[in-house]
Order: C-alpha cells, then structure tokens, then sequence
C-alpha cells in the first residue's frame, strides 16, 4: 500500500518529467507542498558509479549562506576552559566523562552535531559503536575535532550542514524549509552544489555529478539541469 497521499499524487501529475532550471525546480516545490507542516527541502544527488569503489569517500560540509531554517542541537565533549567556551557559545549539552559515559552506556544520542577537542578524541572513541552508525562522530574534516569550541558550535548552530555520500553512490543535503523565500533556497543549494564539486576526490575521472533533485519532506522529486550557474 502506498504511504503517499493525495496532494503527493496530485503534484506528480503536474510535476516536470524533464530536468528543469534550478529557479523553476524551487519555483515547483514551493508551490506543492506534500504536507500542511513547514517540510525540509533536500537535494539529492546521484554520483559517479566508480566513487562506490576503494577509497573514494566523498564527505564535507557547507555553510548554508541563508541557515538551514533547523534547529541544531549541539553536543560538545570538552573540559576546562574550551568547556565553558563551548558553553558561553551556545552549545547544548556539554561534558567529557560524564557525556561519553551516557553515551557509551545509555546509547544516548539525543543531539544533531558533536563536536570535542582535540584532547577529548581519545576518549571520545569509546563511543564509534554508537556514534558512528549515525553519522555522528566528530570528524576533523568537517571541523568538529578542534579546540576551538565556541567558533564550531556558532558554525553548527548558523546552518553549517555535514554531507557524506551513501554506499550506492547516492549523496543528500539540507537545504532550508520550504517556507524560505525562493532566492534564498537557489542561494543555499548554489552552495551546497559548489561544495559538493569542491569534495571530488583527486582520483574520480569522468563524470562526478550524475543528477540532481530537489524534493520537500513527502513531495515529489523534481529533476535540475546541471548547468555551469546551478553548479
């Protein structure tokens, strides 16, 4: 039985069945919602086939220009001065022992970002069984392994988005609410494409981005044409 209801089916009918102009795509999606809730608009996007193959991880981050329109919860795994640092920053949850036992031990995971120090990893790794699964161990190549704390939770919280490409090649991003106005949401996704192009690996040859679709939280997909000015 299909988990699809009428206003999806009803924007399936309309919706573009080639690719489309970037400002059209949003234009499309704005205009047919899937749900009456302020939905996430992602972008997704099919990658070279020869990426799933070695040492080929494509992964990064954006700073969405307009924010991501979510709230982000923060944990950051630190002690002594990059602790309250973290804390006068905003973060949400912050601690060393006490935090990575609750994790280790509770399984808990109730935060979208994780960041600690440098000092902290060491003990932090004692938490990749749980964390890594979902894609939240701190990692120094999206910028959450640093001391400095304040600066990386101020990035987590103003729209900085972490990517990372699926086993089948398949790579999807943040890129706001439908709510957002629709120059805002071209801005975003101009973004989050450069970014995407910036973390090709050295050894992919030939074509790196297959596709692109943008779609809200239930609506249809709508294939965009990958022009120098999208891109």
């Amino acid at each position: 039985m299909s988990t699809h209801g009428k206003k999806y089916f009803n924007a399936l009918k309309k919706a573009p069945k080639k690719a489309v102009s970037l400002d059209e795509a949003v234009k499309f999606v704005k205009a047919n919602p899937g749900a009456k809730f302020d939905e996430t608009i992602d972008v997704y996007f099919r990658l070279g086939s020869d990426l799933t193959k070695g040492d080929t991880a494509v992964r990064g981050t954006v700073k969405l220009p307009n924010g991501s329109g979510k709230t982000v919860k923060v944990a950051v795994f630190a002690g002594g001065e990059q602790a309250e640092a973290a804390k006068a920053a905003g973060a949400d949850f912050v601690g060393l022992a006490d935090l990575i036992e609750k994790v280790s031990k509770e399984g808990w995971c109730d935060f979208d970002v994780a960041i600690a120090t440098v000092e902290a990893m060491k003990e932090v790794r004692k938490c990749a069984r749980i964390l890594g699964p979902r894609g939240l161990m701190p990692n120094p190549k999206t910028g959450t392994v640093t001391d400095d704390t304040a600066t990386a939770v101020k990035e987590a919280k103003g729209g900085k988005v972490d990517f990372r490409m699926d086993k089948t090649g398949n790579l999807a991003v943040v890129a706001g609410k439908r709510s957002f106005e629709a120059d805002k949401l071209v801005g975003n996704i101009k973004a989050i494409v450069s970014a995407v192009q910036a973390a090709k690996p050295a050894t992919v040859k030939g074509v790196f981005i297959k596709s692109m679709t943008i779609s809200s939280t239930m609506g249809v997909g709508v294939p965009v044409v990958l022009t120098s000015d999208a891109e």
